[in-house]
């Protein structure tokens, strides 16, 4: 008897497209998740290492923090993200060539975006407008330099694992900040306070790992990306500048690189009303508020599947389908990150309590989360939606939700605390209500919009 011949394995592409919707975003989201939850403890680690070298070293990273962050946010979930949309809308549409052009404009605009970080921010002027004097602002000077000297490196693996999560081959992109986060881990310490021959280089020391294994990770991904047989090539294939590619990715990695200004925005509002409080109020808060550190990766594993399946789908003009992915998936991190802010809602003090025995601090951070917690399920919602918009190639409306939030937060926040002069539980209201209004005012305009027009991929 003849055996029939076996069909060859489905490619990550055919199965955005014809998979079962929730296996498959599973399927996806799940590295990418352990991924960032990675990357997040090199934030800890950090803020650990540099701590032993006293207070001014610790300030000074601090105030550099805010734009690492910013750059962080723009280069994976900016551009990174756009280039997850682009490319997989290429690859929904059959163009390979066109998904390979798409990655090689993406790595420049990154290397050009990086150019522009190193330039504004490796100057000590820059933290002392931030109000950064004396000792804090040379710690800060000698951190940024060397960081942001090195920027390309931060900029080129998130956009190259961007590439990677658009062909459908999220391990590889989540291989890459396991890496990363393994290997600074190792060298961060050895060169912050030095070994052997190596003299300690301080808080210096700290940001040369970061760029050190950023670029040995980049290099990986892009020898990862180069290979013969990847749906997409980044070296390889004859380097045709075109802009057409350039708009393609521009065009939704613009307004992609806004909403996290607008997101910080929001939070160093909430912070400054927070403050005229008392600085127990500040801590109490900062304790809390740290909770949804842990709600964003979970959105953004998820999301970056989101925004592969949805762009895949509408390049293969599927629409409909592309619908259902993002219901589902937005349906998926509402319900897991709801969960988590109702348990920090029903049992704050087991969250507090990992942070501060301070009976007053763990007092007025609980009443943060009885109130805030209960709409972590719309900020996860909200988060994940952005995702799928950003796969759309529709941005206008998740940048008027953010928008949205800000001005709950601005106006609410003000007369919560300025005209009114209540107690600090009426601005956490006012912090819920902006997170509940991110996520329905996203979730309306997605039931809304119409993506049966305007799905071409990119040219």
């Amino acid at each position: 008897m003849q055996l029939a011949a076996a069909l060859p394995a489905p490619t990550p592409t055919q199965r955005m497209l014809r998979g079962p919707v929730l296996p498959t975003l599973l399927r996806l989201a799940t590295p990418n998740v352990l991924g960032l939850l990675a990357n997040t403890v090199v934030i800890g680690f950090d803020g650990y290492i540099v701590g032993r070298l006293g207070p001014e070293a610790l300030a000074g990273v601090a105030v550099v923090l805010p734009v690492a962050m910013l750059m962080l946010q723009m280069s994976a979930g900016g551009f990174g993200g756009s280039t997850t949309a682009a490319v997989a809308r290429a690859l929904g549409a059959g163009d390979a060539a066109g998904a390979t052009r798409v990655a090689q404009h993406a790595l420049l605009l990154a290397l050009a975006a990086s150019l522009l970080f190193t330039l504004l921010f490796s100057s000590p002027a820059a933290y002392a407008l931030m109000g950064a004097r004396e000792g804090v602002l040379a710690q800060a000077a000698s951190y940024a330099g060397v960081l942001f000297a090195g920027a390309a490196a931060v900029w080129s693996v998130n956009v190259l694992a961007g590439v990677a999560r658009g062909t459908g081959q999220m391990a590889a992109a989540a291989l890459a900040l396991i890496a990363t986060t393994a290997m600074h881990l190792t060298l961060c310490p050895l060169l912050v306070f030095g070994v052997g021959p190596l003299p300690p280089l301080g808080v210096a020391g700290a940001a040369a790992s970061t760029v050190s294994c950023n670029a040995v990770s980049a290099l990986g991904l892009l020898a990862w990306l180069s290979r013969r047989g990847q749906p997409v090539r980044v070296l390889g294939p004859r380097w045709q500048l075109r802009r057409a590619a350039f708009r393609a990715i521009l065009r939704i990695a613009l307004p992609s690189s806004l909403n996290p200004v607008l997101s910080n925005s929001s939070i160093a509002l909430a912070t400054a009303f927070v403050g005229s409080f008392g600085s127990l109020a500040v801590a109490a808060y900062g304790i809390a508020a740290r909770l949804e550190y842990i709600l964003v990766p979970i959105a953004f594993g998820f999301g970056s599947a989101l925004t592969a399946m949805v762009a895949t789908n509408l390049g293969a003009r599927q629409p409909a389908r592309a619908k259902r992915v993002t219901w589902a998936g937005a349906g998926l991190v509402w319900a897991v990150t709801g969960l988590i802010g109702a348990w920090a809602a029903l049992w704050p003090q087991a969250w507090m309590g990992l942070f501060t025995s301070d009976a007053a601090v763990q007092a007025a951070g609980s009443s943060y989360l009885r109130i805030v917690g209960g709409c972590y399920g719309f900020f996860g919602l909200g988060l994940a939606l952005f995702f799928a918009s950003q796969g759309a190639g529709r941005l206008a409306w998740p940048l008027l939700a953010s928008t949205v939030r800000l001005l709950v937060v601005a106006i609410g926040g003000y007369v919560a605390v300025r005209v009114a002069a209540a107690p600090p539980e009426a601005l956490f209201v006012v912090v819920a209500l902006s997170l509940s209004a991110l996520g329905l005012t996203l979730s309306a305009a997605i039931h809304f919009a119409d993506w049966t027009r305007g799905s071409q991929p990119p040219a």
